[in-house]
C-alpha cells in the first residue's frame, strides 16, 4: 500500500468489518478492520488484508497493517502509512495488548 490509500467503502457483515482501499494507481484492496484506537492526537486501524483464495492467507503470514486516519486536502478520508518509527512501535503495542485481551 502507498502513503495516502483514499478509503472507497466501508461495509459490516455479521461481526467482521471490512473496508476497500484504492491506491494511487487505481487497484483497489479489501481490508478487515480488527481493531482502532485514539492515541495521542491521531486515529489508528490496525487492519488485515482479505484474500480470495486461502493459501493467499497462509502465504501473507496474517501480517496486519496500521494506518491512520487523515483527511485529503479537500476533506475527503484517507488512510496513511506511520512513518515515526517510535510512534508506530508504541501504537503496535497497544494493539498488540488489545489482541491479548480479545483472546482471554
Amino acid at each position: 500500500m502507498s502513503e495516502n490509500d483514499k478509503i472507497q467503502n466501508d461495509e459490516e457483515m455479521g461481526d467482521v468489518d471490512l473496508i476497500s482501499l484504492v491506491d494511487e494507481e487505481g487497484n483497489e484492496y479489501e481490508f478487515e478492520v480488527l481493531d482502532e484506537i485514539d492515541y495521542k492526537d491521531g486515529h489508528y486501524y490496525a487492519l488485515m488484508p482479505t484474500f480470495d483464495l486461502p493459501e493467499q492467507d497462509i502465504e501473507s503470514g496474517s501480517t496486519y497493517m496500521i494506518f491512520e486516519a487523515v483527511e485529503d486536502e479537500n476533506g475527503e478520508p484517507q488512510l496513511a502509512e506511520i512513518e515515526d518509527e517510535d510512534l508506530l512501535d508504541e501504537i503496535s503495542e497497544i494493539f498488540e495488548d488489545n489482541f491479548d485481551e480479545m483472546l482471554e
